[in-house]
């Protein structure tokens, strides 16, 4: 009796959170490697990049360890660190590559007929979800993001991909 009280009251209760907040150490499953982490999340268009210690900078300035969005300016000259959509460091691009490929396909006749087909398929499928009341089914794009420190150079790489567009960009700390 005394325990169902008490685990309704942690349930019920504002300001207590009966499981952590963050996931913890899984079997086999280190924090930060599950796709959840690793790549954006439904509502955003950049993807997600986790920053585990703090990154100083030569002038003092401080990044906070957090989960922060990673954006490629317009131009392509910069990666834009923002967390909650107010941007937070502007970091140089070194590197830019576009998948000349991937686009040669997107022009092939027979990709554009099947995507025709499933842009069709989905826009039924999005009439009957919203019949229902669920949100629409949009298509999905491939984003990721990853900071790695090198010792011998002391600097940081930070990778981006969105789509066909991969980035790389560079600070010292």
């Amino acid at each position: 009796m005394l325990e169902g009280i008490f685990v309704e009251n942690v349930l019920t209760h504002p300001n207590i959170r009966p499981y952590p907040q963050e996931p913890q150490e899984t079997s086999n499953y280190f924090l930060g490697s599950q796709a959840i982490f690793k790549y954006a999340l439904k509502d955003s268009d950049y993807p997600t990049i986790i920053i585990p210690d703090p990154l100083y900078d030569n002038d003092g300035g401080v990044i906070n360890p957090g989960y922060y969005e990673l954006a490629l300016s317009d131009n392509r000259e910069f990666l834009v660190l923002m967390q909650s959509k107010i941007p937070r460091a502007i970091i140089p691009v070194i590197k830019i590559e576009e998948d000349a490929t991937e686009q040669t396909r997107q022009n092939n006749k027979t990709v554009k007929k099947q995507q025709k087909k499933e842009a069709k398929a989905r826009e039924n499928t999005n009439k009957k979800r919203a019949k229902a009341g669920m949100p629409a089914d949009e298509p999905k794009i491939y984003m990721e993001a990853e900071i790695e420190y090198n010792p011998k150079g002391e600097y940081y790489l930070i990778k981006y991909q969105r789509d066909i567009i991969k980035a790389w960009g560079v600070f010292k700390g």
